[in-house]
């Protein structure tokens, strides 16, 4: 019996996922140079500012005007993951919280009861192009804790457990823990109420790294089979999984419950995998709120008219950071930590 269940065309930057996912999105822009305010240092003609996904030239602004990104949004009701693998990310909520993260940095955000944030991409290289490219996944949350106090969580890349292997003939393979345990390394915890802080919902999110040619084995999820486990392949010519040659960008539903091998072909791939117990609940979903009833969807509605999720505490709805900062984040408590030294 072949591990993989069924496969999961990648159209697009959305990815489908499986409960208790929501989704994930893979952005990859290779923006221009960067202008004196950190936007593309090109004509912005013809794209539809405030709506452009177009992908034009290769690369989108999204929602912003000036600066490619996200200006201030709310969400309710599950959690945002979001792993920076290229480029920076300028975050500011309502929280007060705020960071500049890359470099393979974690931005692990509980939405909860209501948060309005910014997610901006600033094109610090005046000289040479700004590629950005970064996973962000929708992690959802069960009812019990769907209104659980708001929380802001960074993981930075030095803290991630990065287990490599390496065969015979130097063949590497790599994998960047995020979420879960990988041969008993666990990466520092998640917010107290995510779905994956419980001991027994065995989430895990994993970047897997092969040389041409590596072989790696994937042990059984914890779980077994009541865990669904899901592979990405987005990087690389080929990879073969459980036996069968996969040479499209794909995703595999796997059985959880088996080991798994992977075999790298005639260049190097990456894949990307989301496991985790299903929460089995009803979703509702309008827009940046995700609950379990379309009442409870109206009343999130409501509740953001009437409170705006603790107002939006900064100049601007798409706050960048001063050029010169480097990596840091602040606390909503208002604590400073410093992860690059400052250009003088």
């Amino acid at each position: 019996m072949s591990a993989i269940l069924r496969t999961i065309a990648l159209d697009g930057f959305r990815w489908l996922t499986a409960d208790p996912f929501l989704f994930c999105v893979h952005h990859h822009d290779r923006y221009p140079k960067g202008n004196d305010q950190m936007g593309p240092a090109a004509s912005l003609a013809g794209r539809a500012i405030g709506q452009d996904f177009s992908g034009r030239d290769g690369w989108s602004m999204y929602h912003g005007d000036v600066v490619p990104g996200f200006p201030s949004h709310p969400h309710r009701g599950f959690e945002t993951v979001t792993i920076a693998r290229r480029g920076f990310i300028d975050h500011s909520d309502s929280l007060g919280a705020a960071a500049r993260f890359g470099r393979g940095d974690v931005q692990w955000l509980t939405a909860g009861r209501g948060i309005v944030h910014s997610e901006m991409f600033p094109l610090l290289d005046r000289d040479a192009p700004n590629e950005v490219e970064l996973f962000q996944i929708w992690l959802n949350l069960p009812s019990s804790d769907k209104l659980a106090d708001p929380a802001f969580v960074m993981l930075w890349g030095d803290q991630l457990p990065q287990i490599v292997s390496t065969d015979t003939a130097g063949r590497r393979s790599e994998v960047t823990v995020v979420a879960g345990a990988f041969e008993g390394r666990r990466p520092p915890a998640p917010p107290p109420h995510s779905w994956a802080a419980r001991p027994d919902t065995d989430v895990a999110i994993w970047n897997i790294r092969l040389d041409a040619g590596a072989t790696l084995r994937l042990p059984p999820a914890a779980g077994g089979a009541t865990t669904r486990r899901t592979l990405y392949f987005f990087e690389g010519p080929a990879v073969t999984v459980d036996g069968t040659a996969v040479t499209e960008r794909v995703g595999l539903a796997v059985r959880a419950e088996v080991e798994l091998t992977l075999a790298a072909g005639d260049g190097p791939c990456e894949l990307l995998l989301l496991q985790g117990r299903p929460i089995g609940e009803p979703i509702a979903q309008y827009g940046p709120f995700v609950m379990n009833t379309p009442q409870e969807i109206q009343r999130a509605f409501v509740d953001y008219q009437r409170t705006q999720f603790g107002g939006w505490p900064w100049r601007s709805d798409d706050l960048v950071h001063p050029r010169e900062r480097g990596r840091f984040a602040r606390d909503p408590d208002g604590n400073v930590e410093e992860r690059d030294a400052r250009e003088p």
